[in-house]
This record gives structure tokens, C-alpha cells and sequence, in this order.
């Protein structure tokens, strides 16, 4: 078990990067002025969208341009918090991927039940966005399983100052 949680916990940052780095460099050119930005992040974000055809990067209904500020105030901090999290075996990594994982799975079913009910999604765009639910699955599941025998179980901690001896 201990393998399979280092190889999934390495998928996982690899997300986690994926979102830490996608979220203010194309995703917030939804919500914060274009000129705001390099002509070469505008340009990234221009080919993204012609490549895949999203066209709720141009379109930006108000349910969309929600979920990128979702994106930015909530996602994108838990995305920061979880590399270090796991970069360093934090205890409370379980917690921040769990809440990071729901999150995204909540986010994405709203945008594939837009994509997959308008029938205007490319099928290439269709295959990313399901990618990104697997990933928030992945996230919440992890979220789950404790990182180690080692850890105590919430409630059972040793008592402050067991083992040692009262002076009078």
C-alpha cells in the first residue's frame, strides 16, 4: 500500500503543479482584464482555446467565470498548500487533498454537464475535462487512506504529560 500511495501521491503533484501553475496564467485571463498579461500568456491562452475549441474561454457565461474565481480564491491555494503537503509529509495532507478533490469534482460536474448537454464541445476538450475530474477523484480518494500506520487516530493521542512524573 505504501508504494501504490507514493505513486499516486507523485501523479498527484504533478496535478497539483498542472493547477498551481494553469490557474493565474490562463485560466484568470477569464476574469481579470487580458492587457493585464504577457502577450505571450494571451497568445498560450489563444491557442488553448482554438486547439480545443473552448468555447467557455471565449464565451465566459457567468456559471464559468464562478468557477474560475472558485478556481483562483479556493482551488489554487489548496493546490499550494498540497505540494507542500506533500513535499514535506505534512499530517494534514489528507485533510487540504480531500477538501481540494471535492472541490474539483463539484467545479467539474457543472462544466461537463454544460459541455456534454450543449453538444458544442469538441470531443478533444470533452477527454481534458474528464481528465481533470479524474484527477479531483484521485485527490478525494487519497484524501481518505491515512499516510501512515503511524498516524494517530483522532481522538486516541497520548494524554499531555503521560510518562512523566508529578512534582510536588
Amino acid at each position: 500500500m505504501g508504494s501504490l500511495c507514493k505513486v499516486v501521491d507523485t501523479l498527484l503533484l504533478v496535478a497539483f503543479l498542472a493547477a498551481f501553475l494553469m490557474a493565474p496564467l490562463i485560466c484568470a485571463q477569464t476574469v481579470i482584464q487580458e492587457t493585464s498579461f504577457p502577450e505571450a500568456l494571451i497568445h498560450l491562452k489563444q491557442c488553448y482555446s482554438d486547439d480545443f475549441q473552448d468555447y467557455l474561454m471565449a464565451e465566459k457565461p457567468h456559471f464559468f467565470v464562478a468557477l474560475v474565481w472558485l478556481e483562483l480564491t479556493f482551488q489554487w491555494p489548496l493546490a499550494l498548500l498540497n505540494i507542500y503537503g506533500i513535499l514535506a509529509s505534512k499530517s494534514w495532507f489528507n485533510t487540504t487533498c480531500l477538501i481540494y478533490g471535492a472541490s474539483v469534482i463539484t467545479s467539474v460536474s457543472a462544466v461537463l454537464g454544460e459541455l456534454i448537454g450543449s453538444h458544442k464541445a469538441s470531443e478533444k476538450l470533452l477527454q481534458l475535462y474528464w481528465v481533470f475530474m479524474g484527477a479531483g477523484v484521485v485527490a478525494m480518494l487519497r484524501g481518505l487512506v491515512p499516510q501512515s500506520s503511524k498516524t494517530p487516530i483522532i481522538g486516541k493521542r497520548p494524554a499531555a504529560g503521560m510518562g512523566r512524573k508529578k512534582r510536588a
